[in-house]
């Protein structure tokens, strides 16, 4: 007996990913010289597509080099272009691109663009600013260079130890779990401050992947999340699978399957993550159709 794969309505590469990696290949068409600062997105496939057609990633923009566009041993050596990765960065990141005479490609999701403004916004307004979401991730790490001193809570440990004095204002980081959102600010509200407000800045496309994958847990018994083990919005997955119950597997991609996942299962629920290409899935759910 063959088994019964389900695909979750809600999967893959969001518009975010898209543009980014759009973004970059035009780049590379037009014989620019590109420079990733960090990952691109978080998936090492694709990363490694764009770098075998000339992306080259750093992780900081002295490993570029300084550059003026004034070089009399090779006038027509083009301007290293930096881009930006869909995650975003510190303002002072942009200031030293231009600064260093880089061109400056910004992919930055639209959404984390958002973010990063109310959060300057928000601290004009009087507010301490509360970022719910993982102090390690680049997008977290970029958006809080828009607001001095903004406090970073990665879970409810991080509440029990929060000042409670004045009005603050909490965000979320664009990939956090609604549902873990929904419990964090329930546990600040607790806390007795003299304003809350509350902007839900999560990306509906990744709540719309959850709740398709929710729905989904309902109808199988074996979970496969496909997308890097670096990839925030995939590990959310993975997690609200879990918490719903079934047998949950996160996997970068069919390399890491192994048969015993499916021992005893006889129907199988597939999703993924927003940086997760579509022929990383179709690969996985084929071979996964042809297992017996």
């Amino acid at each position: 007996m063959m088994m019964e794969v389900l695909i979750a309505e809600k999967r893959g590469f969001c518009f975010g990913v898209e543009h980014a990696i759009e973004m970059a290949q035009r780049l590379l068409d037009e014989g620019k010289e590109v420079y990733s600062l960090g990952p691109l997105i978080h998936n090492s496939h694709v990363v490694k597509r764009l770098s075998d057609n000339g992306l080259q990633v750093v992780e900081s923009l002295d490993q570029i080099g300084l550059f003026t566009c004034s070089c009399p041993e090779n006038p027509s050596k083009p301007t290293p272009t930096v881009l930006i990765r869909s995650h975003g960065c510190r303002p002072e990141i942009m200031e030293q691109i231009m600064q260093r005479g880089l061109e400056l490609a910004d992919a930055t999701c639209i959404l984390v663009k958002k973010a990063q403004k109310l959060v300057k916004q928000l601290f004009d307004q009087g507010y301490q600013v509360i970022i719910v979401g993982d102090p390690n991730h680049p997008e977290v790490q970029g958006v809080v260079g828009y607001a001095p001193n903004v406090v970073v809570v990665a879970g409810p440990e991080d509440v029990r130890t929060m000042s409670q004095k004045g009005k603050i204002a909490v965000i979320s980081q664009t990939t956090y779990s609604a549902e873990d959102f929904g419990k964090i600010v329930g546990l600040i509200a607790m806390k007795g401050f003299e304003e809350i407000k509350v902007v839900n800045t999560i990306c509906r496309e990744t709540s719309r992947r959850q709740a398709s994958a929710v729905e989904l847990c309902k109808q199988v018994d074996v979970m496969f999340v496909l997308g890097s083990h670096h990839s925030a919005n995939t590990a959310e997955l993975a997690q609200l699978c879990k918490r719903n119950g079934v047998m949950t597997y996160h996997l970068q991609g069919w390399d890491e399957f192994e048969p015993q996942y499916v021992e005893g299962k006889s129907i199988a629920g597939v999703t993924a993550g927003a940086s997760t290409p579509d022929w990383i899935i179709q690969e996985f759910v084929e071979r996964l159709a042809n297992i017996k």
